[in-house]
């Protein structure tokens, strides 16, 4: 059985419709849900740039090296140097990445 009984029919011109339809687009989400969320209280957010997920995977692989090596310093009482810079400059070099994807400016396209 449907947890939402209640329909709600809206009319709305063009121009609505095309906005919604490129809001909703932009979250991920369908209209209807963008809708409902916003009856609910939130503002959807636009969906990540592609590459965040890719960006993600690769801070939690180094998280992981580094992590690895700090056991492995725990452990042992000595920690490998130039493993660990290798580590520290690839998550640097991630950091910057992602720093650039989300800050840097885009390109303007042409009024539609």
């Amino acid at each position: 059985m449907r947890k939402r009984s209640i329909r709600i029919q809206v009319w709305v011109n063009q121009e609505e419709d095309r906005r919604l339809q490129k809001q909703a687009k932009q979250s991920g989400l369908s209209r209807e849900a963008y809708l409902r969320s916003l009856i609910n209280g939130y503002v959807p957010k636009t969906l990540p740039p592609l590459d965040y997920y890719t960006m993600l995977r690769e801070l939690h692989a180094i998280g992981n090296n580094l992590n690895q090596l700090a056991v492995k310093a725990h452990t042992t009482g000595h920690l490998d140097h130039a493993s660990f810079q290798r580590e520290a400059d690839d998550l640097r070099r991630a950091v910057q990445r992602i720093q650039e994807a989300v800050t840097a400016p885009e390109s303007r396209s042409a009024p539609s």
